[in-house]
């Protein structure tokens, strides 16, 4: 079985403490993060590299707009990339999607980043662009047959209750309602009471495990993470995975 570690984190464009951002990184042991609020102003790309480096990854896309990133381990293979802007209403933030096309241990693999908006209204004129971009249909579906799996992960901006969350969910599979290894909660890292990031991924996937990543326990079967060290790093706290691909 082809499994992936899959670690999704608003890193607030390390504002915060970069530092301790790549230590978290590190802690958690990711094939591949989706990385939302990834720096997009002055040295944008050097800062991104920067990151990537002291996490012991490599930088997957390259995309300004919308903040978002991947990176990935030097054992996946970037087989290609895609990002697509979603709908933008005046005065409010550009929001985008990014994804690739992944390979690992023989399984493929497409892994989205999304960062959604504050805005409500906003927020739900993002789906019908965000399933375009990446060819999901009403039922979860890809119209290539043999698309590789799709994962996406990220800052949903809304509890599980919301629509949009609800739709996410309905189409693709909410991977810590699926198994839960522990606390969902990702905002705020030093007070969590609210899950708005989550990853889902769709349902030829099986979820083998889900959490927020809070300070102290075990980080599935990885090291503990400290609380301190996370509320330094980012007001966020990531989102890891452990998905499994049938042979």
């Amino acid at each position: 079985m082809a499994e992936l570690r899959l670690l999704s984190y608003n890193v607030r464009s390390l504002r915060d403490d970069a530092a301790a951002v790549a230590e978290v990184i590190r802690a958690c042991r990711p094939d591949v993060v989706a990385v939302q609020e990834a720096p997009r102003f002055l040295r944008w790309r050097s800062k991104r590299a920067a990151l990537a480096r002291e996490s012991e990854l490599v930088v997957a896309t390259a995309n300004r707009p919308g903040g978002l990133m991947l990176m990935t381990t030097l054992a996946v293979a970037v087989r290609g990339t895609g990002f697509a802007l979603l709908p933008k209403t005046p005065k409010l933030h550009q929001r985008a999607v990014c994804f690739a096309d992944l390979e690992l241990g023989g399984a493929r693999w497409t892994i989205a980043s999304i960062h959604l908006s504050l805005d409500d209204a906003e927020r739900s004129q993002h789906l019908p662009a965000l399933w375009h971009a990446l060819d999901v249909d009403e039922t979860g579906g890809r119209s290539v047959a043999d698309a590789p799996a799709l994962v996406v992960a990220g800052d949903v901006n809304e509890r599980p209750s919301g629509a949009v969350w609800s739709a996410l969910g309905e189409r693709l599979q909410d991977a810590y309602v699926v198994a839960p290894d522990g606390p969902g909660d990702t905002y705020s890292s030093r007070r969590p009471h609210k899950r708005i990031d989550g990853v889902f991924a769709d349902r030829r996937i099986e979820v083998v495990s889900c959490t927020a990543v809070h300070g102290g326990g075990e980080v599935s079967s990885g090291e503990g993470v400290d609380a301190e060290l996370l509320a330094r790093a980012s007001d966020h706290l990531p989102v890891l995975a452990v998905l499994r691909q049938p042979d």
